[in-house]
């Protein structure tokens, strides 16, 4: 597939990280080239140098035969004209576009054919902001993603001495919690994927990611490790886009905090949370933590721009006493030296965001991505389509189904209602599988599986 991409920032560098490993034929545009030279050096991609709305610019860039247009530069208008132009002079089949303004996301008419002719619109902070609602709403959990409409979710959590899967086999589980159907769909020991089978003896440390219908998430979680309990005080570093949002999103429901070292950011806060105290200091402050009782905090969200300010934070707040400590951090290669140690979760926004810009570049009827693991794997919900002669699954048990190594059936989803994937389920046509990648170099071979043959209609 040929992709243009405008923006080589964290969403479009990481984009096209992901997507150059899948040899797809990648342009990336930006007006600072020496971003553009760094991710030349780094990988097999060609670059422009340029302004991303102008259209010598994106001639240039080869946008007349581009098969996808992905808009995600830093500036909401500079996306929204590229896709107008790319629409109106070349006709480029698919046209997606990071979208930040609330006013923008308000107004879905703006982005259709006969305005800037969006296909698909992302809001990453958005995006972000739902996905750390949910952390806090499972503080047990490392990760909590959703398919089928909400209907099924993934959920990843670190197995602790003394729990009660530790030491057994993955076989104890049906009789450990009888009345729940869930399946583990991967577990990583010492960031290694290990395939589950029924003798796998967890241990403890373990992260393990297990699927379930979203009603019995609560359950499955009481059942592998102790619950926390449920959080009720959450303190927030940083009045950002992402800081303000989780705010908005928590206010009710929650006894929140939120402290900024602007004035004028903590004034505007202030005029619009009504439910949240607003406090101007620096996030790195110690005395500021302890006059705040950060000891009586169940979450601390360091969610500044400032990489190094949200990991000292986060650490200090965690010293003092936070139960759990989540730390927004722009470098990958960062999150991984944080995370697990004193940062209980340490969150990438490019790898957050990424999953909802693949569902767009997965071939076959692909409904959800998300990005897991740093990017290292991934879990995807398909839709089976055809029937036995002209699909690879379809009318198949899935012990039939010729999985390349380390892809897992977790689930099946058919008319509304949730199954879990075992051995002898079969699949059928219009079922939305879900589906874990332990390798990403196997992604391809799993879409293939679901690509229905020529000539089936």
């Amino acid at each position: 597939m040929k992709i243009l991409i405008l923006g080589a920032g964290q969403v479009g560098s990481t984009v096209a990280e992901s997507l150059v490993s899948e040899a797809n034929d990648i342009t990336i545009v930006d007006t600072d080239a020496e971003k553009l030279r760094l991710l030349q050096d780094r990988f097999d991609l060609r670059t422009l140098a340029g302004n991303a709305s102008h259209p010598s610019v994106l001639e240039k860039a080869g946008i007349a035969d581009a098969d996808m247009l992905l808009a995600v530069t830093q500036s909401d208008e500079v996306n929204m004209v590229a896709c107008k132009l790319a629409a109106s002079l070349y006709n480029t089949p698919t046209r997606i576009a990071r979208i930040r303004a609330a006013d923008y996301l308000g107004h879905p008419e703006i982005f259709n054919t006969d305005n800037f002719c969006v296909d698909f619109s992302i809001c990453p902070e958005q995006i972000m902001t739902d996905y750390i609602r949910k952390l806090i709403e499972f503080p047990e959990a490392l990760q909590v993603l959703e398919f089928a409409d909400g209907r099924v979710s993934l959920v990843a959590v670190k197995a602790f001495e003394g729990g009660p899967l530790v030491g057994n086999p993955l076989s104890y589980m049906g009789k450990h919690m009888p009345h729940i159907d869930a399946r583990v769909a991967a577990i990583f020991r010492q960031d290694r994927p290990i395939i589950p089978e029924g003798g796998t003896v967890i241990k403890a440390g373990d992260e393990i990611f297990f699927i379930a219908a979203t009603e019995n998430i609560r359950a499955v979680l009481k059942a592998m490790r102790r619950m926390d309990k449920p959080a009720r005080r959450v303190m927030i570093m940083g009045g950002g886009n992402i800081g303000r949002r989780l705010a908005l999103s928590l206010e009710r429901d929650y006894q929140v905090k939120i402290v900024d070292r602007n004035k004028k950011v903590c004034e505007q806060l202030a005029g619009e949370l009504k439910h949240t105290l607003v406090l101007c200091g620096d996030c790195t402050d110690e005395n500021l933590l302890a006059s705040e009782h950060v000891a009586d905090v169940d979450v601390f969200c360091a969610l500044t721009n400032d990489d190094e300010n949200n990991i000292m934070s986060a650490l200090l707040a965690k010293r003092e006493g936070a139960n759990k400590v989540i730390a927004l951090i722009n470098r990958s290669a960062y999150v991984g030296l944080v995370q697990g140690g004193k940062i209980d979760i340490a969150l990438s926004p490019a790898h957050v965001t990424i999953g909802s810009l693949l569902a767009y570049v997965r071939q076959g009827d692909v409904a959800v991505v998300h990005s897991l693991r740093r990017g290292a794997a991934e879990a995807l919900e398909l839709v089976a389509h055809g029937d036995r002669q002209s699909s690879k699954v379809v009318g198949r048990r899935i012990d039939e189904i010729d999985l390349p190594k380390g892809a897992t059936i977790g689930a099946i989803v058919r008319d509304g209602k949730v199954m879990m994937g075992h051995r002898q389920t079969l699949i059928e046509s219009d079922d939305h599988v879900i589906v874990f990648v332990i390798n990403k170099q196997m992604i391809r071979k799993v879409e293939k599986l679901f690509q229905v043959a020529l000539g089936f209609i």
